[in-house]
């Protein structure tokens, strides 16, 4: 068994074993939760954040592996949207805050059941969504209301990670992580 996954309880690894669809917030998970506002061509405010490279190349590999991703986020940004696409992202679901029936919308179009969904959240509006989930996962830097209901708290901070934390338990658990690792010459 690889090495993260010993420090899991058995639950934990048979839920990351079932993922099928790995859908999170944005702001606090794909992001530090810090929204810069600068200048536009126009002069108006244009808004951008920072997304980490490593939770990118991450979602590429749960592609390759046939796990579907995607965002639930309250708020509309075009940088969420460019890195949704560069990150080949499934579902990308911008301005809603009541997430209960966008989850049963993509259930119903990815033909998963909630045992085969995992979410990754940060704030009170995730816990909705994380209680009717089969694996719910808190970052770091997640509320203390958030982690109380999670299965799983990341080590690593949203923004810094945390993504990519989340992403090699789920394929050591689904037993593709050597592949990974042989496609980068990484001895094993």
């Amino acid at each position: 068994m690889p090495e993260k996954l010993n420090f899991l309880t058995p639950e934990v690894r048979e839920k990351l074993a079932r993922v099928k669809l790995l859908l999170m917030d944005v702001d606090g998970v794909l992001t530090d939760g810090k929204i810069y506002n600068v200048p536009g061509p126009d002069g108006k405010p244009w808004e951008t954040k920072a997304f980490d490279s490593q939770d990118g190349i991450g979602l590429h590999w749960l592609a390759w592996n046939g796990i579907a991703t995607g965002v639930i986020s309250g708020r509309e940004s075009p940088a969420t949207e460019v890195r949704a696409h560069q990150t080949k992202m499934r579902y990308i679901y911008q301005g809603h805050i009541e997430k209960i029936p966008i989850i049963d919308e993509i259930m119903a179009d990815c033909g998963v059941s909630r045992e085969e969904i995992a979410y990754i959240g940060d704030d009170f509006t995730d816990v909705v969504v994380m209680r009717r989930v089969g694996l719910a996962i808190a970052t770091a830097n997640a509320s203390p209301e958030v982690k109380s209901v999670a299965h799983l708290v990341t080590s690593r901070r949203g923004g810094e990670g945390a993504v990519r934390e989340v992403v090699e338990l789920l394929l050591q658990a689904r037993g593709c992580w050597d592949a990974i690792l042989r496609k980068y010459e990484i001895a094993l």
